[in-house]
């Protein structure tokens, strides 16, 4: 097992730094093996992805991770009751389910969940059907649903049987009621209601798109929801099915432990989304508040230059907070990102943007920007040229400037000569930061 977990260990390096595969590796494996991932994979994947799901979760188990996995089948059961020429409904969006329908489900469930156990075994990763007997169930309330459950109870006896054999657990989505009765229970919800007796370090949704998309059709990286839930539930563009997502997903991470997470993303991209800062989908968590200060005074220095420190791999000039005439401090709860503003002018000038590299990882970045650019409807900033944030930087500027040294950057400024007078301002700001074997700032 060393010997594989080293080779595929290599093979993620192919994807992101050997460090931080290693960094998020240990993480995984530090937790115990039944918590470390509910996997929720729709039908459609199952039906028109099923190589890459396969590949994906071999990779997991080869690194000795556990990923409990349960799929859905709503295409392939559509399909099924189209041939049967049985006619369905939806209430609320549940399929609402006849005796006859039930007895079709059945059947599609266990085809589809032995489809993914075989192209798993196919692969050499051992692996274990599981159709029944984990959801303990009760009719749903509205009756006009039939023979839908609601789940009441979790029984882990066959996930954890499955894991101590050294297989994946693959759940179907039906329940039972304590009479015997089977009953046919929506996928995201048996997937949650598992994730909550379980609480595990991840929750994983396996998605055709690979992630939530903004209003330009494009992945959303990462969602701090204590700082931008109620910004996003309020955009117009955030409506139907990813509202309801975004909902579901804030009540399941408010019944979870702080630490847990949901990452939404496709299985081609599922080790880059876990073992990467980057990530490849989108990431989700409760996050924490980035608070506004006034001044220096209301921090603690100490471990604010700890952190500038720490995430520029220089000294900070001694004087620095005495120097500088703190506008406003954005700063993350835990002191691991924080944007320090001056008002040049009556302009405000981005002085130190800091954000550690773990930070960066789970979107608290993204989140702190988010909020200063809502503060500030302009300012102006700059950055070593050779900074590999700068890309970044482009993506949030309006405009910029470049020399051999410092690449300017701005948004928000109203005409030429108030762009050139910044520029000539940043350029001539001096630096703070002391490099490596100098006692001088550079």
């Amino acid at each position: 097992m060393r010997q594989t977990r080293e080779i595929i260990t290599t093979l993620l390096s192919n994807i992101g730094s050997r460090k931080e595969v290693e960094q998020y590796l240990k993480q995984f494996s530090s937790v115990d093996s039944k918590r470390f991932a509910v996997v929720k994979v729709g039908g459609g994947i199952v039906s028109d992805n099923l190589e890459a799901l396969a590949s994906a979760l071999t990779f997991l188990h080869h690194v000795g991770l556990y990923p409990i996995v349960i799929h859905g089948a709503g295409p392939q059961l559509d399909v099924a009751l189209k041939e049967a020429g049985i006619e369905t409904s939806r209430i609320d969006g549940l399929r609402v389910t006849t005796p006859q329908v039930l007895e079709i489900a059945r059947k599609v469930f266990q085809r589809e969940n032995l489809k993914l156990v075989e192209a798993l075994e196919s692969l050499g990763t051992r692996a274990r059907p599981i159709t029944t007997g984990v959801f303990v169930a009760r009719p749903a309330e509205d009756p006009r649903l039939g023979l839908v459950g609601e789940v009441v109870d979790i029984h882990l006896d066959a996930i954890e049987s499955s894991i101590r054999a050294g297989h994946l657990p693959i759940l179907a989505c039906l329940g039972e009621t304590a009479g015997g009765q089977i009953l046919n229970i929506n996928a995201d919800v048996a997937a949650a209601d598992l994730a909550i007796k379980l609480q595990p370090h991840k929750i994983i949704f396996l998605t055709p798109t690979g992630g939530l998309l903004d209003h330009h059709g494009r992945i959303i990286p990462a969602i701090n929801l204590a700082e931008e839930y109620e910004h996003l539930i309020s955009q117009p563009w955030v409506n139907g099915g990813m509202r309801l997502k975004l909902q579901e997903i804030k009540e399941l991470l408010d019944d979870l432990p702080h630490s847990s997470s949901v990452s939404i993303t496709s299985p081609e991209h599922l080790a880059r989304e876990l073992f990467t800062h980057r990530g490849s989908g989108t990431l989700v968590q409760r996050g924490e508040r980035v608070r506004c200060l006034a001044s220096f005074d209301d921090a603690d220095r100490d471990r604010l230059r700890t952190l500038l420190e720490n995430c520029f791999q220089r000294k900070l000039d001694p004087d620095y907070f005495s120097k500088k005439d703190c506008y406003r401090l954005y700063l993350s709860d835990s002191y691991r990102a924080t944007a320090i503003i001056t008002l040049e002018g009556d302009i405000p000038y981005l002085d130190k943007f800091a954000v550690t590299k773990e930070a960066q990882g789970i979107g608290l970045g993204a989140a702190l920007w988010l909020r200063m650019r809502g503060d500030l409807p302009r300012m102006f900033w700059r950055s070593r040229s050779e900074n590999p944030i700068n890309p970044w930087y482009f993506e949030k500027a309006q405009g910029s400037y470049r020399t051999d040294v410092w690449t300017v950057f701005w948004y928000g400024l109203e005409d030429f000569a108030q762009v050139k007078w910044c520029i000539e301002k940043a350029l001539a700001m001096p630096a703070t930061l002391i490099a490596h074997g100098s006692a001088e700032p550079s």
